[in-house]
């Protein structure tokens, strides 16, 4: 069973207020485990509401961030995962950009616009 990779500020969680309740209720359709993908560090985990999270987090501390390709070579090695194990969404285009450049599926979701829709129909498409 496919992992699903959850970017975690903008996009499961909002700077300041926490989890997306309604995104948080459509991962927890799916059986699927889900590990939330963040660049931040230490001091960055309280202000961007990074504590206290339903799933478990994955960080290189900004060493590298994910716009770097080997921060993804880094998590797949760290979990003993390949490409073929996991499925991505992410606002940041260029650190979709990075993930599809290894051979991760992912989708960029759009933060302003929060179409869950097409998150599922993503998610139903790929898992």
């Amino acid at each position: 069973m496919k992992i699903i990779l959850v970017d975690a500020v903008d996009t499961f969680v909002i700077e300041g207020e926490g989890v997306y309740k309604p995104m948080y209720e459509l991962l927890e359709k799916y059986p699927n485990r889900k590990i939330i993908l963040t660049n931040a560090n230490d001091e960055q985990l309280v202000p961007f509401s990074l504590t206290n999270l339903p799933y478990e987090m994955f960080t290189l501390k900004h060493n590298p961030d994910k716009v770097d390709p080997s921060y993804f070579r880094q998590m797949l090695n760290n979990y003993n995962l390949n490409v073929d194990d996991v499925i991505y969404f992410e606002h940041n285009s260029d650190a979709v950009k990075s993930a599809k450049s290894i051979g991760i599926t992912s989708y960029h979701y759009d933060a302003e616009k929060k179409d869950l829709n097409a998150l599922k129909r993503f998610l139903d498409e790929n898992l």
